[in-house]
């Protein structure tokens, strides 16, 4: 999904005339000092009188002027103060128009994360946080940033929400009541476990994947409701070591799950309770012969993968199926699994 942009496209029109304004009045309080201090005024005094002239308070002069020094505070009345509200003027638009636009630009990204459905939370804007999001967004998902430096939120290409992960209402306008899956990966532990707590107390259906720095923080992020904890350093350790082992087969991994440059990729789809496939074996499925996409496993309620399934495997509600294939056979797959059952919705399918 692309960014929320905020409307502003005339902002550095506005900077340029205000940087215009505050050089024209520097040249006129520097003309109006040297104005002054030619007419006899100590330094000081010509800088005081310049301001008091160019910014019309009305005190009195600090000496008697002469027919040229009059002429010459008209003119600088007249230039100057012309000047001095130009530039407030455009100051003070520039401030009014940079507030609005924020306030313009915050309420449209809170309508657009409220009409979301389905999306990923990411938590942490760092390293891993923008690999996570730029995976995500390149398989098709929508994705809400939340991160608590306003710094790093503004070179946010998404969606987001400044804000300290850990406050119910952060996560809320970050739309967790739809979200399908929560990401924490703030870069301390303590800050993970945390926003799990947190995002667990509000939706006890939410998937959540946390990061853990150190193995000994895992089995605790499991306990405060994590579905699935990741350590990057192991993960980067264990896929160097792939690559080391089997080059071949970790790089045609990689460009399938993450690459998109063939036409193949992997995917996971769940079987509901009413589909016609539930209860059929994948020979009675014809799922290759329909659909064009390949079983490289099946994965039951209990947790357990049945890799390589032999024809015979019965698909069991509920139970996910590992396949590969194109994006076409994935969909006409997709739709397939989704064909409620005519006449009931549960039980085995009858043996042809």
């Amino acid at each position: 999904m692309r960014s929320v942009a905020v409307p502003g496209g005339d902002r550095p029109d506005a900077v340029h005339r205000l940087r215009v304004g505050l050089a024209a009045l520097v040249v006129v309080l520097l003309g109006g000092t040297l104005g002054y201090w030619a007419l006899g005024f100590g330094v000081l005094d010509a800088v005081y009188q310049t301001v008091t002239t160019v910014t019309t308070v009305g005190y009195r002069e600090l000496r008697p002027l002469t027919s040229s020094g009059k002429i010459f505070t008209i003119v600088l009345i007249l230039v100057g103060a012309g000047t001095a509200a130009y530039t407030f003027s455009v100051l003070i638009e520039t401030f009014v128009e940079g507030q609005v636009r924020d306030l313009v630009g915050r309420k449209r990204m809170e309508r657009k994360i409220e009409a979301m459905s389905g999306h990923v939370i990411v938590c942490g804007w760092g390293r891993v946080g923008r690999a996570i999001s730029r995976y995500v967004t390149g398989a098709g998902q929508e994705v809400v940033i939340v991160d608590s430096d306003p710094e790093r939120i503004k070179t946010v290409q998404h969606p987001s929400v400044l804000g300290d992960a850990t406050d119910d209402s952060v996560l809320r306008q970050a739309g967790i009541d739809k979200a399908k899956v929560l990401v924490t990966a703030l870069q301390t532990d303590a800050g993970n476990l945390y926003v799990t707590l947190t995002a667990r107390s509000l939706r006890d259906d939410l998937f959540i994947v946390a990061r853990a720095r150190v193995a000994a923080a895992e089995a605790r992020l499991m306990q405060a409701g994590a579905d699935r904890v990741v350590n990057p350093q192991g993960i980067g350790g264990a896929r160097m070591a792939a690559f080391a082992v089997a080059p071949h087969v970790t790089e045609f991994l990689d460009v399938i799950m993450h690459d998109g440059s063939l036409e193949f990729r992997l995917e996971e789809v769940p079987v509901p309770p009413e589909s016609t496939l539930a209860g059929a074996t994948l020979r009675e499925a014809h799922i290759r012969d329909r659909t064009g996409a390949l079983v490289l496993a099946m994965r039951d309620q209990f947790g357990t993968f049945t890799t390589n399934p032999s024809p015979d495997a019965r698909i069991g509600a509920g139970v996910i199926l590992i396949v590969i294939g194109t994006e076409a056979q994935l969909v006409a797959l997709g739709e397939a699994v989704g064909r409620p059952r005519p006449g009931g919705t549960s039980g085995r399918a009858d043996d042809h």
